[in-house]
């Protein structure tokens, strides 16, 4: 992957990038990650998000609206090894996970609230590849989104060399 700096980012490219407002957490063993955004809408909920890990082209980025809910995880060591082993860039969660020291050996982005115990419901319902509005931005599938230490951004184009 090409090394790059989300501040640096915002220098070159700040007229046309939508910058997210949530100051995530990190929980995957990769801090900075890209790739083409991979969209799931869902409430305490993950059945979407396994279908999405299993189905997503490779070195995607799956943003999940879990609705910033705090009373259960959408994401757990065994999703976020199937992301690994998928190749997947990361993971960005409006809601929270679980097995946190587990999820810090995968080699995967992975962005959340924080983390809570309980499992989340299987019950299948919320919807795939659209438009999420949290965090300040729009989360449109295709789009592109930088992440690092210092934030998250989003762009329509590729910003980086290692995008097609």
């Amino acid at each position: 992957m090409v090394n790059f700096k989300t501040t640096d980012l915002c220098d070159e490219h700040s007229d046309s990038l939508q910058i997210s407002t949530i100051a995530f957490l990190s929980f995957g063993k990769k801090t900075r990650f890209s790739g083409k955004i991979e969209t799931v809408n869902v409430y305490e909920d993950n059945v979407l998000l396994l279908e999405a890990l299993e189905n997503v082209p490779k070195e995607s980025v799956i943003v999940v609206n879990g609705g910033g809910s705090n009373r259960c995880a959408l994401l757990g060591d065994r999703l976020a090894g199937i992301a690994q082993s998928r190749n997947l860039s990361g993971l960005i969660i409006n809601g929270y996970v679980r097995d946190s020291v587990d999820l810090a050996k995968i080699d995967v982005g992975i962005l959340a609230l924080g983390t809570h115990p309980l499992k989340s419901k299987k019950n299948g319902i919320g919807e795939r590849h659209g438009i999420l509005h949290f965090g300040g931005v729009d989360w449109r599938p295709g789009e592109y989104v930088y992440a690092d230490e210092d934030g998250v951004v989003i762009s329509k184009q590729p910003l980086l060399t290692d995008h097609s």
